[in-house]
């Protein structure tokens, strides 16, 4: 069995555990040995990340070729219409080539935490909320998604990966589970990849 922790990462974190410019880390809210961010989350995004102890595992869910659907709830500057939204259902494209299709809808508001700093929003300009759906993993991809649209991302929040969500996860809380790791093969079978050093051995918990 392979251990997963889902945390709700905090606004302004690295989806890391050491920084030589001194920025908040993953250090400051999971004091677990071992583990490692399978896939990132941008400093300037919240919600959901997920670690794991086990190399397989962390590849399963970090490597694009698997597809795992991804969910955001994407607070974005005006209000898209319906032509807007089917294109990107239809998979708009970037600089980077056309994206996969997309599941895309209005919503309303959301019930999340506040978050510091709050969201600056310009007075004569409304604002709304989306539900996201995307299979891939390219470099600020909703971002992009939204201002290729006309509607640039206001805040984004990472609610779902595959089937684990942050229901019951407050900013900066986490929670642990033993989960079946997907079998590799014995030659390539390693230690997860990690971008930056984890954490030194501690009584692990929730925060």
């Amino acid at each position: 069995m392979a251990q997963l922790i889902l945390l709700n990462k905090p606004f302004h974190t690295l989806s890391q555990f050491s920084d030589d410019r001194g920025r908040r880390t993953l250090r400051e809210f999971v004091p677990v040995a071992g583990v490692y961010p399978a896939g990132r989350l941008d400093w300037d995004s919240e919600g959901l990340l997920l670690l794991t102890d086990d190399g397989a595992l962390q590849a399963r869910i970090s490597d694009p070729r698997f597809h795992l659907p991804k969910t955001y709830l994407v607070q974005v500057e005006g209000t898209p219409g319906e032509q807007e939204l089917q294109k990107l259902r239809q998979g708009i494209t970037l600089k980077d080539g056309d994206c996969r299709p997309a599941k895309a809808a209005r919503i309303d508001a959301p019930d999340l935490w506040p978050r510091h700093p709050p969201v600056r929003t310009r007075k004569t300009v409304a604002d709304s909320w989306l539900k996201l759906t995307i299979d891939e993993g390219r470099n600020r991809q909703v971002r992009r998604m939204t201002a290729a649209i006309g509607h640039p991302t206001l805040r984004l929040v990472r609610w779902q990966i595959g089937d684990w969500d942050l229901t019951g996860l407050a900013p900066g809380e986490w929670r642990s589970m033993a989960v079946h790791a997907p079998k590799a093969p014995a030659a390539r079978q390693r230690r997860p990849r990690h971008p930056a050093h984890g954490p030194r051995p501690r009584t692990s918990g929730r925060r």
